[in-house]
């Protein structure tokens, strides 16, 4: 069962924690962006020619001092990420796949809620309909309804855009139709990792800073899992 709820836990004064959880297909990134999300090394995560990831593991980051101002006060930001198995996978079944991940979010956001779901997707694999389906589907079945306003995607290897020669508007602008229409009903919301030019934190700071906006956009609410 979900529900929407203002978290109690989220927030005090003076620190505030974020919970995200990562989906996408098999070597698309998941583990890697989470690597960096965290500003750490939880996630195993390397180049092979089939799934990784076989269990959901959740990440804890260090506290990021002052990372904002809220009512006058600099805010401490803790995130937590729960890494999730490539969707569909290379050994595990569908089925297998789903309730590992249905179970994992409601032992680790069942109660404190979940603000974020990542879509991982890689700048230079196109997003086509019948694959599309299978990861946007799963989100769509264990967030429920409200998936639309709790759905970001995070483009991954944005660095092979810049050197075919793409910005971010124009590689926007030449996508598939299956991506322009999923971008459309999660109100437009994006963020493009590179893995070169900046360093690593800076990387990780807009990143975080973009997630944040768009939990602001939904004041703050999360999703909890009962």
């Amino acid at each position: 069962m979900l529900s929407l709820c203002l978290p109690t836990a989220m927030m005090d004064s003076n620190k505030m924690t974020i919970n995200l959880v990562l989906f996408g297909m098999t070597q698309s990134g998941k583990s890697s962006a989470g690597n960096i999300l965290l500003g750490s090394t939880d996630f195993h995560s390397s180049f092979a020619p089939c799934s990784v990831t076989k269990d959901c593991s959740l990440g804890r980051s260090c506290h990021v001092h002052s990372f904002m101002r809220r009512g006058g006060q600099e805010v401490t930001l803790q995130v937590q990420v729960l890494d999730t198995p490539g969707y569909p996978h290379s050994r595990l079944s569908k089925k297998h796949v789903k309730q590992e991940v249905r179970e994992a979010l409601a032992h680790h956001f069942g109660q404190e809620g979940l603000h974020l779901a990542l879509l991982v997707q890689r700048v230079d694999v196109p997003l086509c309909e019948q694959e599309e389906s299978s990861p946007v589907q799963m989100i769509q079945e264990l967030l429920g309804h409200a998936w639309k306003n709790y759905t970001a995607i995070l483009f991954t290897h944005a660095e092979k855009m810049e050197e075919a020669g793409f910005n971010e508007d124009e590689y926007l602008h030449e996508a598939s139709d299956t991506l322009l229409t999923l971008l459309n009903s999660i109100q437009c919301r994006y963020i493009f990792q590179y893995k070169k030019g900046n360093s690593l934190n800076e990387q990780r700071l807009k990143i975080l800073e973009r997630i944040i906006e768009f939990i602001k956009e939904n004041c703050y609410q999360v999703l909890t899992f009962k």
